[in-house]
């Protein structure tokens, strides 16, 4: 067994490495750019290295600084973790050439399924199902427009080393070819060093279902059952699960054995995942299709770590170090379900745009990973877990993937496990950026989650118009207003209480108005302590001491935790996936409610603003141009990602206020419309 590994990657991975090797009683070393010098994956590791300045390329994808850091530390194998060199056959060459192990698959084995082009040429010559596509060089944009002509639209352009959602555009016509295909070279090249694209039949109301492998240099081969990962926002898996509430015994066993027989194909051993896309419409499932195999280590395997009992990083270490699998495939069971959220940095109430700055507050619901590498176990502390690699008071940049962290629950069911997910949601703290919180929230009260009844296209289809909050039912707001009352209550009692106390001239108010999503609500409290709202009685136990940014509150019987923010007219309220404006005034005051003017934001509908800081690659107008609603006006890349902004109106270019290669900054003009 090795006696000191090193963690090629950084952010909650690297952390997620780090715990396992601690356990193991492995030493640890990362190595990281200047973002990272105060992050908690490099405090700890038992040793650090910087590697560079900020920008990946630079940094953690320049393979001659990883080795250079293994020569000077005498660490004998690397982990990759996922994405930057966790697929590049050079680089698990030149680890293999310096007498470094590589804690992956064979090089052989990330040639032949590390290419996507490659893979699917590999894949059908042994038998498995392929997607329609063109498996080849795409010379230019008037090629790919041909071959998208002659496959039939939609079609999904696909950077052939890509992954992680990068380098991927959908195309329901010839112009979003003619839009998205050099795009698509472009986030290809930037992301992973190589521009090739191919392009495929899309699969209409598809499943994305993927199965765990991990297998030994001893030719033992085994599959840890599958995951559900068809909640997706551009092509981003936003949601995962274990198992897949689709998939059967039978169909769980034919999946299972292909996926097997194709990586014993290419002499594959370690830990990866064959992606399959699968035809919602065929209840039979056996309309399934490869995809992809990606030879490392998946963003989602903590779900199947949770169903199994198994640290897929730990026999990742083993299987490199050259030890047989004490395991068969008898010995894989499913116990319970698992479900994993992605918290990004993103803003799905301007449109998911990305949001990078400072986390001002960032408090999980259960502890991470700690500086001594320990963290919550595989089904986490009473059935949730947090991965992570963030602090607060630190900064989510510009320069890598905007995942703050994950959120796995565990439940006996898969009811149990997504009402895990909604309570630690709620009691989740980040402050300081925007958040995708309350959208994952809303995804699992949603009555077609709850239903199973899951394609890729869910997001798009549900929320079609965007996002703007979980719908406030009847229930959660009588609750609501019952706590908004309580805590005017509280807060003009003690504000009593400092100014002097209770005197005949003096007396605090128990009966007020609130106004809660355009209504209003009487919420009294008696001398017991007991509150009514509209006359019914709402039995609540809370603490509450102002500054408190958080509340747990049993109210019937049922524990609501509520994010709390005071404004000039009351609280903001958060729970449940929403965010609601609660004013509150006092009963006696109640009359003065009908001279209060509320402000109405300011039309910016003749300006475009950059959503997000970031750099404009492209320009596509100029002054004095005709602009139609939805054409493309400028293109905007942040976070690795490219994102193109678009007319909402019928109007003249006024004046340009930048150029192609400015940074900009959040809410930047970038041109002004007549």
């Amino acid at each position: 067994m090795f006696s000191k590994i090193l963690i090629a990657n950084r952010g909650e991975i690297a952390c997620r490495v780090i715990k396992t090797a601690r356990r193991m009683g492995i030493a640890t070393v990362a190595v990281y750019s200047d973002a990272d010098a105060r992050a908690p994956f490099v405090r700890m590791a038992d040793e650090a290295v910087h590697i560079g300045p900020s920008p990946a390329a630079e940094s953690y994808l320049v393979a001659d600084k990883i080795i250079a850091a293994c020569k000077q530390t005498g660490a004998e194998a690397v982990h990759p973790g996922y994405g930057f060199l966790s697929e590049r056959t050079s680089f698990a060459e030149a680890l293999a050439a310096e007498g470094i192990a590589f804690i992956g698959p064979p090089v052989n084995a990330i040639a032949a399924m590390g290419d996507k082009i490659e893979s699917k040429k590999l894949a059908k010559e042994a038998g498995v199902n392929v997607v329609p596509g063109f498996v080849g060089e795409i010379e230019d944009t008037e090629h790919a427009v041909r071959i998208s002509s002659e496959i039939g639209y939609p079609v999904m352009m696909k950077a052939s080393a890509g992954g992680g959602g990068k380098g991927m555009r959908l195309a329901y016509t010839e112009q979003d070819v003619r839009e998205g295909f050099e795009a698509v070279k472009r986030e290809g090249l930037n992301s992973f060093g190589d521009d090739r694209v191919f392009i495929e039949k899309f699969i209409l109301n598809p499943r994305h279902i993927e199965i765990q492998i991990l297998g030994d240099q001893h030719g033992n081969i085994l599959y840890l059952n599958e995951r559900e990962c068809s909640i997706q926002r551009r092509h981003q898996k936003v949601v995962e699960e274990a198992p897949s509430p689709f998939v059967t015994p039978a169909m769980r066993k034919a999946m299972g054995e292909q996926c097997v027989a194709l990586a014993r194909a290419v002499g594959y051993y370690s830990a990866g995942t064959v992606e399959l896309i699968v035809s919602g419409a065929d209840p039979t499932g056996e309309s399934f299709y490869f995809l992809e195999m990606n030879t490392r280590l998946q963003v989602e395997h903590p779900v199947t770590e949770a169903i199994t009992g198994i640290d897929l990083v730990e026999q990742m270490i083993r299987v490199a170090a050259g030890e047989k699998l004490a395991l068969t495939q008898g010995d894989i069971g499913i116990d319970g379900w698992a479900i994993e959220n992605r918290v990004y940095a993103e803003d799905p109430y301007r449109g998911f745009l990305p949001s990078t700055g400072r986390l001002v507050r960032y408090d999980p619901p259960v502890e991470g990973w700690t500086d001594d590498g320990t963290a919550n176990g595989r089904r986490g502390v009473d059935g949730v877990r947090v991965d992570d690699g963030v602090f607060e008071g630190g900064e989510v940049s510009m320069f890598y993937d905007p995942m703050i962290a994950k959120l796995i629950t565990w439940g006996e069911t898969r009811d149990e496990a997504a009402d895990l997910q909604i309570a630690a949601l709620d009691a989740f703290e980040i402050e300081g950026l925007g958040h995708n919180i309350d959208f994952l929230s809303a995804i699992m009260q949603h009555p077609r989650f709850r239903s199973g009844e899951l394609t890729t296209g869910f997001i798009a289809e549900e929320y079609p118009d965007g996002f703007e909050g979980a719908p406030l039912t009847e229930d959660l707001r009588g609750k609501l207003a019952a706590l908004a009352g309580w805590l005017a209550i509280v807060r003009a009692d003690r504000a009593l209480q400092v100014s002097g106390g209770i005197d005949e001239h003096r007396e605090p108010d128990y009966d007020w108005i609130v106004r809660l999503a355009g209504e209003d609500h009487a919420v009294s409290m008696d001398e017991e302590g007991e509150i009514t709202v509209d006359g019914a009685v709402v039995p609540m136990e809370a603490e509450y001491t102002p500054g408190d940014r958080l509340i747990e509150a049993e109210m019937e019987d049922e524990m609501l935790a509520v994010q709390v923010v005071p404004t000039r007219s009351g609280f903001r309220l958060t729970a449940r996936g929403g965010q609601h404006a609660a004013s509150v005034l006092p009963a006696r005051l109640a009359h003065l409610r009908q001279h209060m003017i509320e402000k109405v934001p300011p039309d910016l509908s003749k300006f475009l603003i950059c959503p997000m800081p970031g750099l404009l690659v492209r320009l596509d107008v100029q002054e004095g141009d005709e602009v139609q609603p939805g054409q493309p006006l400028a293109v905007v890349e942040a976070m690795k990602m490219e994102n193109i902004l678009r007319a909402e109106k019928a109007a003249k270019v006024k004046k340009v206020n930048a150029q192609a290669g400015d940074s900009l900054a959040v809410d930047a003009v970038i041109l002004e419309l007549e």
